[in-house]
């Protein structure tokens, strides 16, 4: 009894440590994801929307070359946005936590003010605000912790990895956004080739919309449905611009 509850304790830690793996670039992999599905659908959806005879007339070869130089160069300017922007706002995190480390020093009778004006906010009593502000004043890097996220609403994201965000976004990329180019390895470009290369592309937002539902515990109906229609907004914008063009 005591083996089979240890190892349901072994499979149930194995499964929350997989699911925070997935939380923790959760974002990256919907922005990705989303991304190359509607990006790459976009190319596919402009060739239909100027007619099936303009897609044949070019070749199935001219729409995967098409496609295919759209997805790896989108996926590589995704990815290296991703890296960017996650240090840039490490960079900007730590510059502002440094003023506030200066201020903790030099001005501690103004942040003691402000740190129980915080703390009166939340609900805490005049009586617990002060003691709590003598505790943090005592300890300035947990107090400028404190003041980061309560005063100034920055989270701290010394924990995330930039690279692994930049490469969890390239990966989601090229993962979901290779869907909608399917059908055009198997068939030649006509309008049936289209639909399924439209199928293909509902399939990979409603595998995204899953993976947030499983990962998020919101209801399937909404994650589902709001990568469905930012997806399909974005399809029907691409085939209509095609269409310009018939």
């Amino acid at each position: 009894m005591t083996t089979a509850r240890s190892e349901s304790l072994s499979q149930h830690l194995a499964h929350e440590h997989r699911i925070g793996k997935v939380q923790e670039f959760l974002k990256e992999i919907v922005y990705g994801g989303n991304d190359g599905i509607v990006t790459t659908f976009a190319i596919v959806a402009g060739f239909a929307g100027a007619g099936a005879e303009g897609a044949a007339a070019v070749g199935g070869v001219a729409v995967l070359l098409f496609g295919l130089a759209n997805l790896f160069a989108d996926a590589t300017a995704m990815g290296l946005g991703a890296f960017l922007s996650s240090r840039s706002e490490q960079d900007v995190y730590n510059a502002t936590r440094a003023k506030e480390l200066k201020e903790i020093a030099e001005n501690p009778e103004m942040e003691r003010r402000e740190t129980i004006e915080i703390l009166r906010e939340k609900g805490v009593s005049e009586e617990d605000a002060v003691a709590m502000t003598d505790i943090l004043q005592r300890h300035p890097e947990f107090m400028a912790d404190f003041m980061m996220q309560y005063e100034i609403g920055m989270a701290d994201p010394s924990g995330d990895s930039p690279a692994m965000n930049g490469l969890a976004t390239f990966l989601a990329f090229i993962l979901f956004g290779s869907a909608p180019l399917i059908p055009y390895f198997l068939a030649d470009p006509s309008m049936e080739t289209f639909w399924a290369s439209l199928a293909a592309s509902v399939l990979a937002l409603v595998a995204l919309g899953l993976l947030r539902w499983k990962v998020t515990n919101e209801t399937v109906t909404r994650c589902v449905g709001e990568t469905l229609l930012v997806g399909g907004l974005c399809g029907i914008v691409a085939f209509a611009v095609g269409l310009m063009f018939a």
